[in-house]
């Protein structure tokens, strides 16, 4: 009786198989991909065509207004979960409104994509937003950055519209959608009636990163010393919680960090303001120089890191305190780096 030869995971023959299961699957979750998103395009288009007809029918109905979409948020929402809330079945109307004629979508792009491509007023401008997001195969992300950088605006004005695309094509090369960050998308997940793995974890993601935060500050060995977490500053009977305290015995001032989900708003930027007049009001010694607030925003891969001073003390900050705080970009990077890394730690808990 012959006795079996062991597999040879470096046998050309293996190799080779592997490569090819590797593009079938790659293949079949790319169409999966392609299937949800375009139902969920479909899907929304048709509801906000519903929608907009019925408005339409009379001035009875054209009156109903916020009432209507509040009433069909509540019966919808109770049958298929958050996907259909009011502020997206506001936004299925508007999309309709914006893209009245269905032949004309491209089936290439995701219901994020025209749901970024809805905040673009110029209908010209839009219109090649969502032809060239097909064309080069932009990632949701890719184009709201080419959104907020204004990047049809600019290639409007150049002359010379070389350098624009290309700073355009380097920017977004890294900006690719993978399987992973598909199956994590809520928007999907909320269409399909999934609960959000995301969202389960999200307290959890947070404390994580707060746990490396503050490692990471005090392994800088720039003159931090660690004071408090989670500490509450009270003024006019209202109680607010900072995520992190630092004293920097080098620049002689408190440090304080804010960690935020979701994108970075001007509500977010004005807190942080209110936290660093405060901090400086009610910590601040004689002595002290003045407080500098970190804002991070962390969305998917995308995070941004932004230091926040009372106007008066950019002086200061540029000469005395940028020599020993880390960059924005360091901070960026860092946060970008710990959050993949928690996240994949925990969906690979959820998932054993």
């Amino acid at each position: 009786m012959s006795q079996l030869e062991p597999v040879d995971a470096q046998d050309p023959k293996i190799n080779s198989l592997l490569d090819n299961l590797g593009e079938l699957i790659r293949e079949a979750r790319h169409k999966a991909l392609r299937a949800v998103d375009t139902i969920q395009v479909q899907t929304s288009w048709q509801i906000g065509r519903h929608i907009v007809e019925f408005e339409q029918q009379g001035a009875q109905r054209a009156g109903y207004g916020k009432q209507l979409l509040a009433l069909l948020a509540k019966e919808l929402t109770v049958k298929f979960g958050k996907g259909f809330d009011a502020s997206n079945l506001r936004y299925m109307r508007l999309f309709y409104q914006a893209f009245p004629i269905r032949d004309a979508l491209r089936h290439e792009l995701s219901w994020t994509h025209y749901r970024r491509l809805l905040g673009v007023q110029n209908e010209k401008a839009r219109q090649w937003y969502m032809n060239e997001a097909a064309t080069q195969n932009w990632s949701s992300r890719a184009l709201d950055r080419q959104i907020l950088t204004l990047h049809y605006e600019r290639l409007l004005q150049s002359r010379d519209k070389t350098p624009a695309t290309e700073e355009a094509t380097t920017n977004t090369q890294a900006m690719k959608n993978s399987p992973r960050e598909f199956i994590r998308d809520p928007v999907i997940l909320e269409f399909l009636g999934l609960p959000s793995p995301g969202r389960v974890k999200e307290s959890k993601l947070e404390q994580a990163l707060i746990d490396h935060l503050q490692s990471f500050m005090l392994e800088l060995g720039k003159g931090f010393s660690f004071v408090a977490r989670q500490q509450r500053i009270s003024t006019d009977g209202a109680d607010l919680y900072i995520d992190l305290v630092f004293y920097n015995y080098l620049l002689k001032c408190f440090v304080i960090i804010d960690l935020k989900r979701g994108r970075l708003s001007a509500r977010d930027v004005g807190q942080m303001d209110m936290y660093v007049r405060m901090y400086d009001e009610l910590k601040r010694s004689e002595g002290d120089k003045p407080t500098v607030g970190i804002i991070l925003c962390s969305e998917g891969n995308d995070s941004v890191a932004r230091y926040s001073m009372l106007k008066g003390n950019e002086q200061l900050f540029a000469s005395s305190y940028k020599t020993v705080l880390p960059t924005e970009e360091e901070l960026r990077a860092e946060l970008n780096r710990e959050q993949a890394l928690i996240e994949d730690r925990l969906l690979n808990q959820s998932t054993e």
